[in-house]
C-alpha cells in the first residue's frame, strides 16, 4: 500500500535493538530517548517519563489520519484498516 512502518520508543537505541531482536520486529525501531517526539505528539507522560502507547497513521503529506491509543494500539488492525481506507481514497481520487 506504499506504507512505511516505524516504531518509536523512549528507550535507548541499544535497548530498542535488543527488544526488536527479541520479538522479531522487521521495521525500524527508533529511539526518542530525549522524549522530544513523544512530547510533540502529545503522548508523553511527564510524571513517569514514558510515552503512552499510541499508533499514528500519517499520510505522505505529514497529516495524521488515524490514531489508536492504549489497548487499541496493541492491535495493528486499526492502523491497517486506516491505511487501506487511505489507499482506497487515493485510488478513487485518481479515477476522477
Amino acid at each position: 500500500m506504499g506504507t512505511q512502518v516505524l516504531g518509536i520508543s523512549v528507550d535507548s537505541s541499544p535497548a530498542n535493538r535488543a527488544f526488536a531482536k527479541q520479538i522479531g520486529v522487521t521495521f525500524p525501531l527508533l529511539s526518542d530517548f530525549q522524549r522530544k517526539v513523544s512530547a510533540e505528539y502529545g503522548i508523553l507522560n511527564t510524571q513517569h517519563g514514558f510515552a503512552n502507547r499510541t499508533t499514528f497513521v500519517v499520510d505522505k503529506n505529514g497529516i495524521i489520519r488515524h490514531v489508536d491509543k492504549d489497548k487499541e494500539a496493541l492491535d495493528p488492525s486499526g492502523a491497517g484498516e486506516a491505511c487501506s481506507l487511505l489507499e482506497h481514497k487515493k485510488a478513487e481520487a485518481a479515477k476522477h
